[in-house]
């Protein structure tokens, strides 16, 4: 059984094409600035035994002419590896901001009203989401459309986690509460810590660290009861161009006194703050180099960054009563081995404890790697995140109806 994953971003189309029956990717690939000078798609297919790769620069005015290329890509006379999108059985969508849906769910003309009324708590991927969707329906005519809400597995967070400190009406009648996000990848990188471990009731904190960033804690049920980022994925961690916490009187001190138009804070916080407001990079591979090289900008970028995470571990270890595993996940979580240091560093109270070694040279590891010492408590992985492989999941569960 064939599955297509979507993640339509506002100006690109992230795919990947998956042999349910192995849990096996046979395509995948990436159309990049859709709608920008110089847009391009990176395809890479199966060929026998062999990944293939294959670059297209070309013009994609719009997200159409980027999924028409998708599906000429995969039904290609001599590169594809089906030969009509009717062989696809069901195409699954990731969908950032979920409101209070605590599972995946078919396409109808009412979840995708529904995508767009909540809308405005995600603004700069929802409505992508919701064109992928669109798009997807005229080159899949008859296919299942199913989405999958990276909020939902934080819905079994308890009120006392997810609401704010505010007027009681700005909740029921705003349903302003903390929803957080990356939940599709804490869901699955737990699953896979907790098989690793051979222990069904471990309890674990999952950071989830990339351009967005994000840290959970979840219990020996599998249930997440706390998470960083809040209202939208602003807050918690610091991240690539996004703040994290901030005190709120420094929003209304920037307005009244630094010059900053109302309008602009929304911007500055998502686009402008993070480690590019701090070091004018917003990669990590960037500063890390900066930092090997005594950069100060980017020495405190780093340890501020790391700083923000071990408040965190601190605090959910608190939560949870103690925890059997921490693990790292994502572009820098799985990749940096100095932020991990970083962040390990000084736990030994808590039973934290890395192994300086294995933490640097099980760096990328492509699997499961533990890089905790021999005498620390509590175990501590790098688990490489697979979000479209636990999309598929989730889709096949809804199609078969299991």
């Amino acid at each position: 059984m064939l599955i297509l994953i979507i993640n339509a971003g506002s100006s690109s189309i992230k795919y990947q094409l998956l042999n349910m029956d192995s849990s096996s990717v046979i395509a995948k690939g990436l159309v990049e600035r859709i709608g920008i000078k110089e847009s391009s798609i990176t395809h890479e297919y199966l060929k026998g035994a062999k990944v293939e790769k294959k670059r297209i620069e070309r013009n994609f005015p719009s997200h159409v002419e980027g999924m028409e290329m998708i599906v000429e890509l995969l039904t290609d006379e001599k590169i594809g590896v089906i030969k009509d999108p009717s062989e696809v059985a069901a195409v699954g969508h990731r969908i950032v901001q979920g409101g209070n849906e605590k599972g995946p769910a078919l396409v109808t003309e009412k979840v995708k009203d529904f995508i767009r009324e909540i809308s405005p708590l995600a603004p700069l991927h929802n409505p992508a989401n919701l064109l992928g969707i669109e798009i997807a329906e005229q080159f899949f005519k008859g296919t299942p459309q199913v989405v999958v809400y990276d909020t939902s597995f934080h819905q079994t967070m308890p009120p006392k986690a997810f609401r704010y400190a505010i007027p009681n009406k700005f909740y029921s009648d705003h349903k302003i509460r903390a929803y957080g996000a990356h939940g599709t990848s804490h869901k699955y990188v737990r699953a896979q810590a907790v098989a690793h471990l051979k222990n069904t009731n471990a309890k674990i904190i999952t950071l989830h660290l990339g351009n967005g960033s994000s840290i959970t804690a979840i219990n020996e049920k599998g249930e997440s009861v706390d998470t960083s980022m809040g209202f939208t994925p602003l807050n918690g961690l610091v991240m690539g161009t996004r703040s994290g916490d901030i005190d709120p009187s420094v929003l209304l001190y920037m307005v009244k006194e630094c010059g900053v138009n109302f309008n602009e804070l929304d911007d500055l916080l998502n686009k402008k703050s993070g480690l590019l407001g701090l070091t004018g990079k917003s990669d990590v591979r960037d500063i890390g180099q900066m930092y090997i090289n005594g950069d100060p900008d980017a020495v405190l970028c780093l340890e501020l960054y790391a700083h923000r995470v071990k408040k965190y571990i601190g605090a959910y270890l608190a939560i949870l009563n103690g925890a059997d595993a921490l693990v790292f996940t994502a572009g820098i979580g799985e990749n940096a081995y100095q932020l991990r240091s970083l962040i390990c560093k000084d736990l030994d109270f808590l039973g934290i404890k890395l192994d300086e070694e294995k933490n640097k040279e099980l760096s990328s590891p492509g699997g499961i790697a533990e890089i905790h010492h021999s005498e620390s408590k509590i175990k501590i992985l790098i688990i490489p995140t697979n979000e479209e492989l636990e999309i598929a999941n989730e889709t096949l569960k809804i199609i078969s109806g299991k």
